[in-house]
Order: structure tokens, then sequence, then C-alpha cells
């Protein structure tokens, strides 16, 4: 069990485990004996390791929704609620920007000057972007469009969407918790009924 001590530790962190982020650990995970053995060391923390629908992405998630539990998913729900509409937006951009038929799925990569000249010639997307950019989750204060779009693509890489292979290349590659994303979305759709998109009819349609 020590031996997968260090992936505990990112995964009670709250990293999320895919085949770009880290296909080593993620093979390892699909192991299912291996899983319960890491459920068991798990269990006295009420952890468990959970995978999204289509086993894209692994990520720990609560053994029993006691009252502490359910305080704890409050607060990140509450986080990931704040990002998720400029994410939804951010993924439309790049929907339309690029010309793809679908929403982004993991393993799909984004050019970032390919994107750039894309919203460059959009007057539409330029707006967008300035408007994107500047929300309280990306920060940016700059009017240049290149300063944009890298802020807003640093901060997502962060948020641990976009997985960036090397530092001087300027390409990024979708990870698994983006699957994440997209199955809260549907929860809060189908569940709750809320209204994601009541400012923009496309981003329901993502989905």
């Amino acid at each position: 069990m020590i031996e997968h001590g260090p992936l505990l530790e990112r995964m009670l962190e709250g990293e999320f485990i895919c085949a770009v982020t880290d296909e080593h650990s993620f093979n390892k995970l699909q192991n299912e004996n291996l899983r319960e053995d890491l459920n068991h060391f798990l269990r006295p923390l009420n952890r468990r390791i959970a995978k999204s629908e289509d086993g894209s992405v692994f990520f720990l998630a609560y053994h029993e929704l006691t009252e502490p539990a359910r305080h704890q998913l409050s607060q990140q729900f509450g986080v990931t609620i704040q990002s998720l509409l400029p994410m939804l937006e951010w993924m439309q951009l790049v929907q339309e920007a690029l010309g793809r038929d679908g929403a982004l799925t993991a393993g799909d990569t984004i050019k970032l000057q390919e994107f750039s000249l894309k919203v460059e010639d959009n007057q539409s997307l330029r707006q967008r972007l300035a408007m994107l950019s500047a929300d309280k989750v990306f920060k940016s204060t700059s009017d240049q469009l290149d300063m944009q779009i890298k802020q807003v693509f640093k901060r997502i890489r962060e948020l641990g969407y976009l997985h960036q292979p090397h530092r001087d290349r300027q390409f990024y590659i979708v990870t698994g918790k983006i699957e994440h994303l997209i199955e809260l979305v549907r929860f809060i759709k189908d569940e709750e009924n809320l209204p994601l998109d009541e400012d923009s009819p496309e981003q329901g349609d993502m989905f």
C-alpha cells in the first residue's frame, strides 16, 4: 500500500486522475482489485475511489454522506458553480472558433495559435472573449487579445481542465476532469431543473 501513498495523497488533495494527466496511475486504477484495496484503506477517512460514467477519469468521493461530508460537498459545489457558467462559455467559444461539432472531450487538443487566429478574425468572438477574460474566474485586466487568451487558458489549466505537456509549446490537451464537469451540468439540468441556458441557449444545447 505504501507504493500507492503518493497517488492517494494527490487524490486526497482533490486531483483528478485521467489518461491525459497521469496515464500510468490511470491504468493502475483500472484494476478493480486494486481499487478495492485502496477503498479499504480509505474507508476510515470516509472516502472511496469514484469514476466518471464513461470511465475516463478517477477521483475521490465520500463513502457515506455524513453531515461533515455534506458540508464539505456544499462548499466544493459552491466553488464549482462559481466557475460553471464561465467554463461553459469558454467551451462554447472553443467549439465555435474551431468549428467543432460537439462538446470538448478528454484527449482533445487545442492549439492556442489556431484558436487565437479564429477569434481575431471574428468581431463577435473577440467581444465574447473580452467579457469572459474579465470574469472574476479569469481576472484579466488586459485589452490585448493575446494576453486575454493566455490568461484564460492558464487559469483553466490551473483548475485542472487542461494539460500543457510542454511549457514552451502553446497547445493544450483537455483532461478527463471535463467529463466530471459535464456530468455535473447534466445532473443540474435533469435533477434540479435549473435554467443553465437562460442567458445563452447554445450552452444548454451542448449537452
